[in-house]
């Protein structure tokens, strides 16, 4: 099997796997990613970091056997900070984010539908500054690998960050039990008022 094949099969079974455990956490509750924003619910950073820990330790081994090789992009700091502070604003605002916009969709929110017209719109609107932003000072960074600058192999430096992630996680969950942010509706809303919740499609007949 060629690397090309692995590298597809390998990104279709994780994206079977998160997205069962994003419909399983709820946490493409509105509630859930406003809640997260606002300090005051912590399932979706738990939810992220545990598919990041799981992508470091799938990707260590791959790259260790050989399956794949790993092609670094170049670390931009401006542009990462500047784009990091847009996607979080919009994410505040729309209660959703490019991940869980498809899944809100599914369940029946509507206005999800012109959050994904956004997103598309946004995406066009990029590829089209992207010539111009790749020459500006935001788009030139050198190629940064922790496990280089370490000295290590790549497929230590990647289980080493999914071992500190799993402490970090389970520092977390212990201050803040998962139970106790889910709220009684299941939607991350954890006042005593729930807000009037979002219309969602009526199921077909």
């Amino acid at each position: 099997m060629s690397s090309v094949a692995v590298g597809i099969l390998s990104g279709v079974l994780m994206g079977i796997v998160f997205g069962f455990a994003l419909e399983k956490s709820r946490v493409f509750e509105p509630g859930m990613i406003v809640g997260q924003m606002q300090l005051r619910n912590w399932i979706m950073l738990k939810v992220f970091l545990s598919a990041v820990a799981t992508g470091a330790v799938v990707l260590a081994f791959l790259h260790g056997f050989g399956f794949i090789k790993l092609q670094p992009k170049a670390a931009l700091y401006a542009a990462d900070i500047v784009g990091g502070l847009i996607l979080g604003a919009g994410i505040a605002l729309a209660g959703a984010c490019p991940g869980t916009t498809l899944a809100q969709i599914g369940v029946g929110y509507r206005d999800a539908i012109f959050t994904l017209l956004g997103g598309l719109a946004g995406a066009v609107a990029f590829s089209y500054a992207q010539p111009w932003l790749a020459k500006s000072l935001i788009g030139t960074g050198p190629k940064l690998i922790f496990s280089e600058l370490a000295g290590i192999p790549y497929w230590q430096g990647a289980l080493a960050l999914a071992a500190v992630i799993v402490v970090i996680l389970a520092l977390i969950e212990r201050a803040r039990p998962w139970r106790d942010d889910l709220g009684a509706d299941v939607d991350g809303d954890v006042a005593e008022k729930s807000p009037q919740p979002r219309k969602r499609l009526a199921p077909a007949e």
